[in-house]
């Protein structure tokens, strides 16, 4: 009933959610300063916080059940950083989410909870960038993708064999630096 592979599918909710939030938590700033109750307005603001949170556990997960099969096209090196970045955002996303929690705290202790929180999600939002960004390469650069594309023995074949150093797909970075030649 689920799509196989997962992991492309749900890591999108991260992304976007860590996007979201910096803007969900400004306008929850602006609405408190403008007379919002703080449990209504900052609640959303951390609703979005509690779903980044929850869609980078499935994603982290996710990716962990796919990691076998796409390092031995990748390599275990790049697969290696793409997973470190996505835990990365995962750990940023409970800190940020805690402190956004203490935003609901009364008087001077919320408001400046409010503050650092907002601040944080810039956090996440980079930590994103850097998850999403190894992943891309993963797929666009090193074809991680094409262990779905075709049955597994054509798929290793048409990605290349381990290459020299025990990495695979560094093709594409041999044709960038005869590019730059």
């Amino acid at each position: 009933m689920l799509p196989d592979p997962l992991h492309p599918i749900v890591v999108h909710f991260p992304i976007v959610l860590s996007i979201l939030l910096p803007l969900v938590a400004a306008g929850a700033l602006y609405a408190v300063s403008r007379g919002a109750r703080p449990m209504r307005a900052w609640g959303i603001t951390i609703a979005v916080a509690a779903a980044l949170t929850l869609s980078a556990w499935v994603a982290t997960e996710t990716g962990e059940q796919q990691e076998e099969r796409v390092e031995d096209v990748v390599g275990e090196s790049r697969l290696d950083a793409h997973a470190s970045a996505g835990e990365s955002l995962f750990y940023a996303s409970i800190g940020v989410l805690a402190v956004l929690a203490l935003g609901l705290a009364p008087a001077n202790t919320g408001r400046v909870a409010r503050y650092v929180g907002a601040a944080a999600t810039l956090t996440v939002a980079a930590a994103s960038f850097k998850v999403g960004m190894t992943g891309g390469d993963l797929v666009y650069k090193y074809d991680a993708a094409s262990v779905y594309a075709k049955s597994d023995t054509t798929a290793a074949g048409a990605a290349g064999e381990k290459r020299e150093g025990g990495e695979k797909g560094e093709k594409g970075e041999k044709d960038d630096d005869e590019k730059d030649e």
